[in-house]
């Protein structure tokens, strides 16, 4: 495999730090982009000392207008050429809609739909497409299924999920690869950790862990596949939700808010 470089966003933690890990192992360069504070140069000397890898660092708000321009000219001021983008930050929440202020809602659509398409903008008038280069978009479940207590969080993924196949179709022949990635539930936060280690059955076996997530989605990117649904569970769901009628989803889902209200 050829050198590429990586820029991973929102990788000082979670899934996006299992992504830098997975990268690093693998040999190749790395631009993690997190919150300042964040614990990112950590993380990126933890690679260069155990990995050899060469990783920089960009530390920056996301949210802030004009974020994805800074990473851009940053990259152009450093000279690094970037063939590989893992839009990656992304802002979850498991609330009931008023629970959230209007701050809240504005943060996670920002970070979770208007970062990832101006970067990926900036990412195609940056690389040279005569140069085979990847996206990998981080969607989720959560896009395919109406989820109550996650209505803001799957729309912005149905959303990402949407953007990424119509790209998919637009850059269809070029050398350009658009993979999308989603995936169940992850253990990646030591709350998640408690309220999954609750589950039984088919939904805790839903449940997956960052590291073997990180893994699939690159080998699945690598090989050029459009979407990438990690776990033999999760893609069961999938397929079960094209063969349940509407109304019969809609009589679970109601049954299951049912369930919640009286919990």
């Amino acid at each position: 495999m050829k050198q590429l470089t990586a820029l991973i966003t929102g990788a000082s933690e979670g899934l996006g730090k299992s992504f830098a890990i997975e990268w690093a192992q693998r040999g190749l360069n790395l631009v993690l982009v997190a919150l300042p504070n964040s614990g990112l140069d950590y993380l990126a000397n933890y690679l260069r000392v155990n990995f050899n890898a060469k990783v920089f660092c960009i530390e920056i708000d996301l949210t802030e207008n004009t974020s994805a321009n800074q990473i851009f000219e940053q990259l152009k001021v450093m000279e690094i050429e970037i063939n590989v983008l893992i839009n990656n930050a992304g802002l979850g929440n498991w609330s009931w809609f008023e629970d959230k202020n209007t701050d809240f809602y504005r943060t996670q659509i920002e970070l979770n739909i208007t970062n990832t398409v101006l970067l990926t903008r900036l990412f195609l008038n940056h690389i040279d497409k005569a140069k085979t280069s990847y996206i990998l978009n981080v969607g989720s479940l959560g896009g395919h299924f109406i989820v109550p207590k996650k209505q803001v969080y799957g729309a912005t993924k149905s959303f990402i999920g949407y953007f990424t196949r119509c790209l998919q179709l637009e850059l269809s022949g070029t050398n350009v690869h658009i993979s999308l990635l989603s995936p169940g539930g992850i253990n990646t936060k030591p709350e998640l950790l408690v309220m999954n280690h609750t589950l039984k059955g088919f939904a805790k076996a839903t449940i997956l862990e960052a590291d073997y997530v990180a893994k699939t989605a690159i080998d699945g990117m690598f090989k050029g596949k459009k979407e990438i649904i990690p776990g033999f569970a999760n893609r069961f769901l999938v397929l079960l939700d094209k063969i349940i009628p509407t109304f019969l989803k809609e009589i679970i889902i109601r049954r299951k808010l049912r369930t919640i209200l009286t919990a």
